[in-house]
């Protein structure tokens, strides 16, 4: 097994995040409360019963999706690695010999990626889930990566030893 020297998981768990999902499953709730179990329609122009389980499938699932959502963040002897479940399986590798340069630094994850999650940006490809700061990989075939972190000093410690241990 390889020596592990930084491991970080990170899910979305921003208030904001998490109360707009609320109030979108409290409307559905709320909805299907007053129009399928008491029987008065819900609105002035009210959709089927039918209509009114169907939308609810949709809330749920983005619930669902964001409870699932977790950035994870490893560099052991082999490189570093991350994936964003549960949609990659497999993590995507950064080997020590394809690094040019490497730093751990703030961004603006708006600007200069476009947002949050998986995104390919005018400054390259970004892994992050919440935060400003990252580990920002430049390559040596001239592409660049983030991937965000909560955990600025220790990603940094991973990486220096990693980098250590492939200059032999």
């Amino acid at each position: 097994m390889a020596k592990i020297y930084f491991k970080e998981e990170q899910k979305f768990n921003q208030w904001w995040i998490w109360l707009l999902i609320a109030v979108c499953c409290g409307i559905w709730i709320w909805q299907f409360v007053q129009q399928i179990i008491m029987g008065k329609p819900f609105g002035n122009n009210p959709m089927s019963d039918l209509g009114v389980i169907l939308t609810g499938i949709f809330p749920i699932l983005v619930l669902l999706l964001f409870r699932l959502l977790k950035l994870e963040t490893l560099i052991d002897e082999e490189g570093i690695k991350c994936r964003f479940m549960p949609f990659q399986r497999k993590y995507k590798t950064f080997l020590p010999l394809d690094i040019a340069k490497y730093e751990v630094k703030k961004y603006n994850p708006l600007m200069d990626y476009g947002g949050w999650g998986i995104r390919y940006g005018r400054k390259g490809t970004a892994y992050n889930v919440r935060g400003n700061i990252g580990l920002y990989l430049e390559l040596k075939n001239k592409k660049n990566f983030l991937i965000g972190t909560q955990t600025p000093d220790s990603i940094r410690y991973g990486v220096e030893k990693l980098m250590k241990m492939n200059e032999r």
